[in-house]
């Protein structure tokens, strides 16, 4: 499985180049009699000279009483304070855990992706940690900030126009979701990222392509489909049991009155198990607009 597939699942959708051309990200719509709720895909990580907002997303952004993005306590000193909990673990050295080639990978890896302290950072890591480290710190070195996401941009907007920004989930969820795989799962991912390291871009770069064209078969070609195929138990974790629960979440939404958008990760907007096919489970019916 490639490494930026199961990044992607979890935290982080990564756009690697500028664009210039006018971004048509996909957006659905859930209505009944008082009720209206938008469905947008976003990504986590973007250049600031991105532009991706046209009429239809601004119109539902202007018509929306609250927005709900996937995490609202994702601040520097509580996501430390989780990776301290769930990501650490000195007492088995991670060199430990790999075979020697594998270890001469990690080093490699760890030069190629620039982790500050190199290899002795790495080797206090729990498994995910590392895979993860390996996989998101070139995105950060590339100068992609996580400020500039369109969550956050989302976040900052309806703050500023005074309305309430709710979370899907918390950080030690998400966190959680990873740090709880068994530890054979947690070295399969990284040794998944050991070996497509340098694979990244060009995938990443197909991504960007999709998402601005509002392109969800693509999306669920490249986040999703490999995944299902080669860890159909990690898949289920981390993509369907989510949008499964969001799915409750979001009926339940229609029972209160008011105008709510909803944005969280494409993957989870796209394939066959979308948040959008779990609503259709629960008699919920999305419209794309």
């Amino acid at each position: 499985m490639k490494p930026t597939s199961l990044v992607r699942l979890l935290v982080c959708v990564a756009l690697l180049l500028p664009v210039a051309t006018i971004a048509n990200p996909a957006l659905w719509v859930v209505r009944n009699a008082h009720t209206t709720i938008y469905l947008f895909g976003t990504v986590h990580l973007l250049p600031d000279d991105t532009h991706w907002h046209y009429p239809a997303l601004d119109k539902a952004l202007a018509d929306s009483d609250s927005l709900t993005i996937e995490l609202t306590d994702d601040d520097s000193a509580t996501m430390q304070s989780l990776v301290l909990q769930y990501g650490l673990d000195p007492t088995h050295p991670l060199s430990d855990q790999l075979s020697a080639s594998e270890n001469a990978a990690l080093l490699q890896a760890a030069q190629t992706a620039g982790v500050p302290g190199g290899m002795q950072t790495l080797q206090i890591m729990r498994p995910w940690l590392a895979g993860l480290t390996l996989a998101v710190e070139p995105l950060i070195k590339a100068g992609l900030d996580p400020a500039h996401g369109v969550d956050k941009l989302l976040k900052a907007q309806m703050l500023q126009a005074g309305k309430p920004v709710n979370g899907m989930e918390t950080s030690e969820q998400q966190i959680r979701m990873l740090a709880d795989l068994p530890t054979d799962v947690q070295l399969d991912f990284l040794r998944s990222t050991l070996r497509d390291i340098d694979k990244g871009p060009a995938e990443l770069t197909r991504l960007i392509s999709a998402w601005k064209d509002g392109d969800t078969d693509s999306i669920a070609r490249i986040e999703n489909d490999e995944v299902r195929q080669q860890a159909p138990a990690l898949y289920q974790r981390l993509l369907v049991q989510r949008n499964q629960a969001w799915a409750g979440k979001i009926a339940a939404m229609l029972q209160q009155p008011g105008t709510v958008f909803i944005a969280v990760g494409a993957a989870h907007l796209a394939g066959p198990d979308s948040v959008q096919v779990q609503l259709h489970k629960l008699g919920v019916e999305a419209a794309r607009q």
